[in-house]
């Protein structure tokens, strides 16, 4: 599992705790927090994500902490597209159900793209027969000179601006 936020690490946290079906793991993220408020602890359901907003072109899947970047570039993109805070990989029946005319899908990860949330996304696709476009975003394979976590983001075209403009350039 991989949280957006300081409050999903600990209920992931608590969730992984009180599993036990088999192995469970929680990727903890780098840097501090958003500043999440803290809900009462609750164990998440395993094999679903949370829909953040509904749309038809663009299923953007948000695996960790990128989710407030879109948050911040949605405000300004016109088509509707959806965004999902996921906190595991045991989600195939909840994909194979989202909308036949979604357009595009975009699988996000602040992390290696080869390999990565936006391979495994690719490959639930293809084992359905779902010939949709996919713009994997997330860090490229060499290696992300020093900085700040923000200004990493901004090099490689991962903080809200660059996001919104691989969007809009992807739709084009």
């Amino acid at each position: 599992m991989t949280p957006s936020d300081e409050n999903e690490c600990r209920q992931m946290l608590y969730t992984g705790y009180h599993y036990n079906d088999g192995p469970c793991a929680v990727r903890y993220p780098r840097g501090s927090g958003t500043g999440a408020p803290f809900e009462p602890l609750a164990s998440l359901p395993i094999g679903k994500g949370v829909v953040k907003r509904e749309g038809e072109k663009i299923a953007i899947l948000n695996f960790g902490t990128l989710l407030p970047q879109p948050q911040k570039s949605r405000k300004s993109l016109t088509p509707p597209w959806w965004i999902c805070a996921l906190p595991n990989r045991w989600m195939r029946r909840w994909y194979y159900s989202w909308p036949q005319n979604t357009r595009c899908w975009s699988p996000w990860k602040r992390n290696a793209i080869m390999g990565g949330a936006g391979s495994g996304v690719n490959e639930l696709l293809m084992s359905r027969r779902r010939a949709v476009p996919v713009l994997n975003l997330g860090l490229p394979d060499f290696f992300i000179p020093q900085g700040t976590q923000e200004e990493a983001h901004a090099d490689l075209g991962l903080d809200a601006a660059g996001i919104e403009a691989k969007i809009h350039a992807w739709l084009a």
